[in-house]
């Protein structure tokens, strides 16, 4: 059976992704098979999701998902390039193609510029680069035009994961065969593309007063309809409270803090009033918002560096349908994918106890009470 993966974040499902998983179906036939590996209650941009992981994976198996697993948090909240790689590592094991948009929808060209990325000529130029004051994603772009190669394959936020999904199938050998489609709209746009919304238009539009359910896909909108919302700006209390009591030694080994970095935050958290002012004050030129946002989630969370790089020993399954219920048939020896509130030992399943119970402090009405991770099942369609 064919099985095309497709890592996301669904924050929330709209019909854009309806779209990518009409054409992979599509593309590959009714009898292939849709496995998606999704962010849980934590995204990649250190924000709460704006709905539960429970009713997303739902909502993307109603929509044509066959499976669909979590992203185990440590990889959720990492940077690009160990976002993709985590994504690719967990999809290796379940499927033999990854569909993913990109502005820049050419293989070869992808494929192209992840050898040079990976090549040992680039590190040096890069460096040098850096050494100029230039931010990450300035310094890559330039060095990459100094080694000849011109277009702008990594200034465009779907471009640079589409890059880096290709440098992780690269460096891991991974028999998954990329599958790019053009991402049409913008991806941060502010206002609603019913054709071709952005996630954070939709956000936009579920937190206003305004028409959100144009944006969505019928067979999601009742599952979404009156469902609680999840922002930063409810639990900023929370975070405060935990930034303002944690030790010089927390901050020292927060992840991303290199360089001096979690000092400067740690300053921050000791002399500014709110989290906007405490980001503001430790935001640099060399440094990205979205880096610094996620390490006061890993603050806020207990995510040490050295917990963030290890590997999850296992992954919840979140929602599937009898298709994704024979693949995981196939793979139920290996005790690799778990059902989510089955208890499980060790850190890392204190840490997604801890992560359950503190994402409901981000509820936008009233603090939800604590014990979601034990009191999960599987959404069975």
């Amino acid at each position: 059976m064919k099985t095309v993966g497709i890592i996301c974040e669904y924050n929330p499902l709209h019909l854009g992704h309806q779209k990518q998983l009409n054409l992979v179906r599509s593309e590959f036939g009714p009898e292939c098979a849709i496995v998606c590996a999704m962010s849980g209650n934590f995204v990649q941009r250190g924000w709460p999701a704006i709905l539960d992981k429970s009713l997303r994976a739902e909502a993307a198996v109603a929509c044509g998902a066959d499976l669909v697993i979590e992203l185990p948090i440590i990889v959720a909240l990492s940077s690009a390039e160990s976002f993709a790689a985590g994504g690719v590592a967990l999809l290796s094991r379940l499927c033999d193609t990854l569909c993913f948009g990109a502005e820049t929808a050419d293989k070869d060209a992808l494929l192209r510029t992840a050898e040079i990325l990976l090549g040992p000529e680039f590190p040096p130029i890069l460096r040098r680069k850096l050494e100029r004051g230039l931010s990450f994603p300035a310094a890559r772009q330039a060095a990459l035009e100094e080694m000849g190669l011109s277009g702008g394959l990594v200034t465009r936020p779907n471009d640079i994961l589409a890059m880096e999904y290709c440098k992780a199938i690269l460096s891991q050998g991974s028999a998954l065969v990329p599958f790019p489609i053009h991402r049409e709209g913008s991806y941060h746009a502010q206002t609603v593309d019913s054709l071709n919304p952005s996630a954070t238009a939709v956000r936009e539009q579920m937190l206003g007063t305004h028409d959100w359910k144009s944006c969505i896909p019928r067979q999601a909108q009742a599952l979404f309809d009156g469902a609680p919302l999840h922002t930063l700006a409810a639990g900023e209390r929370a975070v405060l409270a935990k930034l303002r009591t944690m030790t010089e030694a927390e901050f020292e080994a927060l992840p991303y803090g290199s360089e001096g970095l979690w000092r400067k935050l740690m300053h921050a958290c000791r002399t500014e009033s709110t989290l906007e002012g405490i980001l503001t004050a430790a935001k640099s030129k060399r440094y990205t918002r979205t880096r610094l946002d996620r390490m006061v989630m890993c603050a806020f969370l207990g995510i040490r560096q050295e917990l963030l790089h290890t590997q999850a020993p296992y992954v919840r399954v979140l929602a599937f349908n009898e298709r994704g219920r024979q693949l995981l048939n196939g793979v139920k020896k290996s005790g690799y994918f778990r059902n989510p509130g089955q208890r499980m030992d060790g850190e890392y399943w204190l840490l997604e106890q801890r992560a359950g119970d503190l994402y409901g402090l981000f509820a936008q009405d009233a603090p939800e009470p604590p014990g979601a991770e034990q009191r999960r099942r599987v959404r069975c369609r």
